[in-house]
């Protein structure tokens, strides 16, 4: 079978008139020729400016002998740097949605703490105390400027001035107050736009391209919606964190000045 099939290949080619051997080396020849191509048209790319870093390298180098430094030297720490920052940058970006994801909805989790209602209480125990404090010193400065002594010492006539402009000021707020109800009294209360009014019905081609119309807005929202890429917001704390679990900055200058601002 094996030599039918050869025979009836040689009668093929004996009949176009081509030679195998020939044929072969040109492929071959033509394929290594556009490997040549592929491969000197690829340029390696480094991440870091290779100038910048070579000079750097240099200068370090000589501090302990070192006078050459070979080419590929930059390639390798520009490729250690652009893996180094990529890993900095994926565990920020965990630590970044793991902060921003929320349990509320999660059968499996319950709420031990509340840190924002306890903030709130206590913004409104100062909000309380400093309305106390503030209602009996207006009780005092009252009490000063209903006063009719004719012998006054000069820390009495101050809280009659500053009793006065207090007066004054709560005058000034209450015409404002006015005013603004006045001018909201004026222009009257908001009305709803009204997208379709009962006395000018729509034709049914009217409903038809309004529905066409809808459909494409939809679409090309949605479509938008898809090709939107998901933007994660990293803050000043997330990097601390990061900082503080890593070994290599938990105890470094780095944290300490990144904590300090």
């Amino acid at each position: 079978m094996i030599s039918r099939g050869n025979d009836n290949i040689s009668d093929v080619t004996s009949i176009v008139g081509a030679n195998l051997k020939e044929e072969n080396a040109k492929l071959l020849a033509t394929n290594c020729d556009l490997m040549k191509t592929k491969v000197h048209s690829c340029v390696e790319s480094t991440f870091l400016a290779a100038g910048p870093l070579h000079k750097r390298i240099i200068e370090a180098a000589k501090r302990f002998g070192i006078t050459e430094v070979p080419a590929d030297v930059v390639s390798y720490l520009s490729r250690a740097a652009e893996s180094r920052l990529r890993r900095i940058l994926e565990k920020l970006t965990i630590i970044a949605q793991s902060r921003m994801e929320s349990y509320k909805d999660d059968k499996w989790h319950e709420q031990g703490t509340d840190v924002r209602s306890q903030l709130k209480f206590f913004e409104q125990l100062d909000r309380l105390e400093k309305q106390r404090k503030d209602e009996q010193e207006r009780e005092i400065l009252l009490k000063v400027a209903k006063s009719r002594s004719r012998q006054e010492d000069p820390e009495q006539a101050r809280l009659k001035q500053k009793a006065k402009e207090m007066q004054q000021q709560e005058l000034a707020q209450m015409r404002q107050r006015d005013a603004n109800l006045t001018a909201l009294a004026a222009i009257g209360p908001r009305k709803k736009r009204k997208l379709d009014s009962p006395g000018h019905p729509t034709s049914g081609a009217e409903v038809c391209g309004a529905s066409s119309d809808a459909q494409v807005v939809s679409g090309s929202s949605s479509s938008r919606q898809h090709g939107r890429q998901r933007i994660t917001r990293v803050n000043l704390r997330d990097f601390i964190f990061f900082l503080e679990r890593e070994k290599e900055t938990s105890h470094s200058l780095m944290l300490y000045r990144t904590l300090l601002k």
